[in-house]
């Protein structure tokens, strides 16, 4: 199974949540637990949290994304 590097809030819903600090960086998880919070659900634009990894593994790589990352951002 492949990383999973592009996580999406909005409209009611998030792939994440604000336990997710360290993945998602702290704006990031902020934004998904404000979008898909049950009690919260405030009117957050849709967006995506592309992760901390693929930081890591931009400066990693020579400056190179990880393959995989454009397909998981189109979905």
């Amino acid at each position: 199974m492949a990383a999973k590097y592009v996580y999406f809030f909005g409209g009611g819903k998030a792939d994440g949540n604000e336990g997710m600090k360290n993945l998602l960086g702290g704006k990031g998880a902020n934004l998904a637990e404000m979008a898909g919070h049950k009690d919260l659900r405030l009117p957050v634009p849709p967006g995506f949290t592309i992760t901390t990894e693929v930081c890591t593994y931009y400066y990693a790589h020579k400056r190179t994304y990880p393959q995989g990352l454009k397909e998981g951002a189109e979905k």
